[in-house]
């Protein structure tokens, strides 16, 4: 089974920064897109960086200029460079990516697979 597990988060202080890792394991055939999402609490899961099968990246206005988001195909994995972080960014931080083949959700089939998350703690 295709599975996307994150890990690099942790706590840090401000101005501090982090390397987060996604990794997709099982029988993977192909990734298209691979992003990240934040989701602080009581707020809405929102948008921090993707990348596309190309290589092109995009970032959320909040972040850019502090994050850079890379890719390894070969191993099958994203990366998100962190750095002047503040305690804005404090949030779980969730790996996304469209993989090739697609899982079952609620009966049907969907190519949107994420991880588990990963705790960012930005505080002095």
């Amino acid at each position: 089974q295709v599975q996307l597990v994150e890990s690099g988060g942790g706590l840090v202080e401000p101005g501090g920064s982090l390397l987060l890792s996604c990794s997709a394991t099982g029988n993977v055939l192909n990734i298209q897109g691979m992003a990240w999402y934040r989701q602080a609490p009581g707020k809405q899961r929102e948008l921090v960086a993707a990348i596309s099968s190309g290589g092109d990246a995009m970032y959320a206005e909040s972040v850019k200029g502090r994050c850079t988001i890379s890719r390894d195909y070969d191993k099958k994995a994203v990366y998100l460079q962190m750095k002047s972080l503040n305690p804005e960014d404090t949030a779980v931080y969730y790996c996304n990516a469209d993989i090739d083949p697609p899982r079952t959700v609620g009966g049907t089939y969907s190519y949107d697979y994420w991880g588990q998350g990963t705790q960012v703690t930005v505080s002095s």
